[in-house]
């Protein structure tokens, strides 16, 4: 398998401000029956879930500056091109219609939507997954995220996940946590290396490093987790994200990822010590692996003061323009599935 390849980039992004956009979210709201509200995730439909707070503008800057050797970048949205985005032969809009079957349509669960990335046509074998909150810090080797025909992940900071059953107050990566090793549990006759002993942690909000072999294997392997992600409007708690934690995880346990120690910052936007941890973004900058501002600010105005003081830390941070930016967002060019194109497979070697 070629690990000497381009690597490419995906992003998610959501303007959650747009009209058209909020439309369709309510009107997927309204026709949720009440078991279906039940279900949705702490956090799953709050507006902090759906802002754009320009941290894609910004992602990209980071990453020309850090790692500007990267392949092709998709941006997966909902019909959506940000304004300051300009044409570029490297960039391309892959919009949900394209990629996701349109009885699945619309979604607003992130999860459900990542686990459909791999299937982009021309997408290398090595990329990096990024939710747009997510940012190169400092050079990128990719002998820190890639080896042979492996990957690397690392841990949260957060404490560990107590172990049990999924529950409906838990945040979506702690459900993860459990989904993930009780399936594990459940198959540990198919191949489970003796060597492999379950931690309940959850992973760090970092750039995913991933092979796209995997994820088709894992779509053969484990095709009910995929179906029940595939099956949400909204996130929610008993189906929680499987290409943050289930992947990861299932790969360490047949030895296809390692765990290292990365230098990171985690910034919750929503919570007291938010000052000093960007403080730690500024201070680290250029020596941290990467770092991410979380907007926790669930229903807050979008003129809450530490969105805009977190924009303005970016701006000190990232002054210098992408190759990505300028005026003519709507010359950029879309992916669109022909009628005669197949999503192409791929296997990955045990």
């Amino acid at each position: 398998m070629n690990t000497n390849g381009p690597v490419d980039i995906v992003y998610l992004w959501v303007d959650g401000s747009d009209p058209a956009w909020r439309s369709k979210r309510l009107a997927a709201q309204q026709k949720l029956d009440t078991n279906q509200r039940q279900q949705i995730a702490a956090h799953g439909d709050v507006e902090g879930r759906f802002r754009d707070n320009d941290e894609l503008r910004y992602s990209l800057r980071a990453l020309d500056r850090f790692f500007p050797e990267h392949g092709h970048v998709y941006i997966v949205t909902d019909g959506q091109v940000p304004a300051w985005l300009q044409a570029h032969p490297q960039l391309s809009i892959v919009d949900h219609r394209d990629l996701i079957p349109a009885n699945a349509l619309p979604t607003f669960d992130s999860a459900h939507i990542e686990s459909y990335i791999h299937r982009i046509p021309g997408l290398s074998e090595r990329y990096f997954y990024f939710n747009d909150d997510v940012f190169f810090g400092a050079p990128v080797d990719l002998a820190d995220w890639f080896w042979d025909d492996g990957i690397y992940a690392g841990w949260s900071d957060d404490l560990a996940v107590p172990a049990g059953p999924l529950k409906k107050d838990s945040n979506a990566l702690e459900n993860a946590c459990r989904l993930s090793i009780a399936w594990l549990d459940a198959h540990a006759s198919d191949g489970l290396q003796l060597h492999y002993h379950h931690t309940y942690q959850t992973f760090a909000h970092s750039p995913r490093a991933m092979r796209k072999s995997m994820l088709f294997a894992l779509e053969a392997i484990a095709p009910e987790l995929f179906s029940k992600v595939r099956s949400t409007v909204f996130r929610a708690w008993d189906k929680p994200t499987i290409v943050s934690d289930f992947v990861m995880r299932w790969a360490l346990a047949h030895g296809h990822a390692r765990m290292r120690d990365y230098a990171h910052v985690y910034v919750a936007t929503g919570e007291a010590p938010q000052a000093s941890c960007m403080d730690r973004v500024i201070q680290g900058f250029g020596d941290l692996h990467f770092f991410c501002l979380n907007d926790t600010l669930d229903n807050a105005p979008a003129d809450d003061i530490r969105l805009h003081q977190l924009k303005a830390a970016l701006q000190g941070l990232f002054s210098d323009e992408s190759r990505y930016e300028g005026l003519d967002g709507a010359l950029v060019p879309h992916w669109t599935k022909g009628a005669d194109e197949k999503i192409p497979s791929a296997q990955y070697i045990e």
